[in-house]
């Protein structure tokens, strides 16, 4: 069992090598329990990152693959009519799991995608009037393959906005690949996985990061960050929530730091993820393009000390 987060991550990256930045960025979703969207080309071990997280933490973990022929009932649940009882029961969906992957996302029809949207920012569905809770610790972490990709449908901007984050997979160094070939998939291995994080150390965690402290000069370079995004006509402007999210994983980022106080380079490491898809998503650009136009913006905004 990991003592800390080091020791957490450290195993993680013995089934995901190369793939630290993709680990911390996970595990903070899961405390701060919010969603993720990872983009990359089919292969390139987004599955293996979410069923990591599964295995490691012992949530309850369920899985759809989207398809242009899933129903929105088939997410939710129905409710079914028992002749018995003449009454109706619901029967819920693979949605009322503690850790969700909506593998493939843009795949599914733009209706069965927003039957997710509920779910996915007021924790729980409604279904023929009738409105039921997820349970407490709910986070859904969504692939997608590349926009242009065939069969794919693109993901409107009220849905990305409930995505914390957005990351792509990237590539393995070469002394990575060969330890790939030489070592065979890591997803066969995870079945070996024993939970390495029990619920409680997770919650402590998780109150761990809602104790780091923000001042009020950092407060005003994050709402100039967010006024700036909002004065350029070149992509669209950061809402207010996309600015409670980045104050929220920039304690998280500091968290992982071992600080209990943010810095600007914390909003600086974390906003590419936060903010790229709610920039750019009308561009048209891969994951990797949103992260460094929005790397490139956020170095734009200075901090300044003192007034």
């Amino acid at each position: 069992m990991p003592t800390n987060i080091d020791e957490f991550l450290k195993i993680g990256e013995v089934f995901l090598p190369g793939n630290s930045l993709q680990l911390r960025l996970g595990l903070l979703a899961l405390l701060l329990n919010r969603n993720v969207l990872i983009e990359d080309v089919p292969g390139m071990g987004k599955t293996t990152l979410v069923k990591f997280f599964a295995k490691a933490t012992g949530l309850v973990f369920r899985r759809v693959q989207f398809t242009n022929d899933l129903l929105p009932s088939d997410i939710l649940g129905v409710s079914i009519f028992l002749k018995e009882s003449e009454k109706f029961v619901f029967k819920p969906g693979p949605i009322f799991g503690e850790l969700i992957l909506a593998d493939e996302l843009n795949r599914g029809t733009p209706k069965t995608q927003s039957a997710l949207l509920q779910a996915m920012e007021e924790k729980h569905v409604t279904v023929d009037g009738q409105t039921y809770p997820l349970p407490e610790r709910f986070c859904l972490f969504a692939t997608q393959n590349p926009r242009g990709q065939h069969g794919t449908y693109p993901l409107p901007e009220s849905q990305l906005d409930r995505f914390l984050f957005k990351f792509p997979m990237g590539h393995l160094s070469k002394n990575e690949e060969i330890d790939l070939l030489a070592s065979g998939s890591r997803l066969e291995k995870l079945d070996t996985l024993s939970p390495l994080l029990s619920a409680t150390e997770l919650t402590n965690w998780e109150g761990e990061v809602q104790k780091v402290t923000t001042s009020p000069m950092l407060l005003e370079y994050l709402a100039e960050v967010l006024q700036s995004s909002r004065a350029r006509e070149d992509h669209w402007g950061l809402s207010p929530r996309a600015g409670l999210d980045l104050l929220m994983a920039a304690r998280g980022w500091a968290f992982l730091e071992k600080r209990n106080f943010v810095l600007p380079d914390d909003v600086v490491a974390v906003f590419p993820f936060v903010a790229g898809h709610r920039m750019f998503s009308h561009h048209s650009l891969s994951a990797a393009s949103e992260e460094q136009k929005a790397r490139e913006f956020v170095k734009s905004v200075p901090f300044v000390r003192e007034k």
